[in-house]
């Protein structure tokens, strides 16, 4: 096969159209008629990806900011509004749980391409937007498509920012492919592809940042609707899945050495030899140590599952051998209960070492 002009033909594959001509979004504006406008050759199959600042705009996720105030303060009281828990601290900069779930930079308040007296605020329901606007767009143009609520994430360990989907509908978000097996007879045991983030970043590249296109189309992409639409919740990996929850050391602000102990050589290998003596009693006791670093004297202890009377009983008696132990051995110690034990909830701090002086 060949093009008009005899060169050869591109094989198919799936092709992102950019939406333009649509307006500056204000609360209460009819996103769905507005897309249906721009672009009425949307087609059975398509998928619409829907920058999350219109839907935040159009449902009046938006925090003014008053003549005269500083929009940073705002922005740093809208951000401690949104946080469910701060993952990470330094300096202004917060990783903070979100109350939809997601680990992001400063709750994903967004302070550009917005007027200078409000800040946007991440949509409540992304999920529910995104079927909103699916079935209103069946209803105007008579069509089935997916819809994908996009917002721009950092990824931790890489420097750049990427579009993921934030809000699906009509689409499956993870494409799970364990069990599957390759070319050379290989069984897949842990890949799950995040198609939503795949098509949003795709499409962020017709809609860019600085363009003024909320609004891309993917299409010719082959996936089966899912039976029972879960949106984006299956990425949301919290909870004892969630391997990096706490931040680092020169990140967690509440961690900070413990003023009448020095630090001396090997406490984490002392700690960390007392609980596993302490542990052999208690097998089945779920204990997660996480360390701050060598030469911080300090060890978290977590509970990965919610507490039970058992547990916190069970708890107790553990720290409890672990610091008998490590007193016999010389070491100083002090327990510094921090938090509520339940969930992956950081129940207690042991600081190591010498006391000073």
């Amino acid at each position: 096969m060949c093009e008009p002009d005899g060169g050869p033909t591109a094989p198919g594959g799936i092709s992102v159209h950019p939406v333009p001509g649509l307006p500056e979004f204000s609360p209460g504006d009819d996103l769905a008629a507005a897309v249906a406008g721009a672009a009425p050759w949307l087609a059975d199959g398509d998928v619409v990806v829907v920058t999350s600042k219109v839907v935040s705009k159009v449902e009046g996720r938006l925090v003014p900011v008053a003549p005269g105030e500083d929009r940073e303060a705002a922005r740093q009281r809208a951000i401690d509004a949104e946080t469910v828990r701060v993952v990470a601290r330094r300096g202004p900069l917060k990783i903070v749980e979100t109350p939809q779930g997601w680990v992001v930079a400063a709750a994903g308040i967004d302070a550009s391409n917005v007027a200078g007296d409000a800040l946007v605020l991440l949509p409540e329901d992304a999920d529910a937007s995104a079927r909103a606007l699916r079935d209103r767009l069946r209803e105007l143009l008579g069509v089935t498509v997916a819809v994908i609520v996009s917002d721009t994430f950092g990824r931790t360990w890489r420097d750049g920012l990427t579009d993921v989907a934030v809000g699906s509908a009509g689409i499956p978000a993870l494409v799970d492919l364990r069990g599957a097996v390759d070319a050379h007879g290989n069984r897949l045991e842990t890949t799950q592809v995040a198609l939503v983030d795949e098509l949003a970043a795709a499409a962020d590249l017709v809609k860019g940042k600085l363009g003024g296109i909320p609004v891309a189309v993917v299409r010719g992409l082959a996936y089966d609707p899912p039976a029972e639409d879960a949106g984006t919740r299956p990425l949301v990996r919290l909870g004892p899945g969630d391997l990096f929850p706490y931040g680092s050391r020169d990140l967690v602000a509440t961690r900070a050495p413990g003023s009448d102990l020095v630090p001396r050589p090997g406490e984490l290998d002392a700690v960390a030899a007392a609980f596993r003596v302490a542990t052999a009693a208690l097998p089945e006791f779920p204990v997660v140590l996480r360390y701050g670093g060598e030469g911080d004297g300090v060890v978290d202890v977590h509970l990965p599952e919610r507490a039970t009377t058992t547990a916190a009983l069970n708890l107790g008696a553990l720290v409890g051998a672990v610091v008998v132990q490590l007193h016999a051995e010389g070491w100083t110690t002090r327990w510094e209960p921090v938090g509520t034990p339940g969930g992956t909830s950081l129940v207690g701090r042991l600081w190591l070492g010498s006391t000073a002086g």
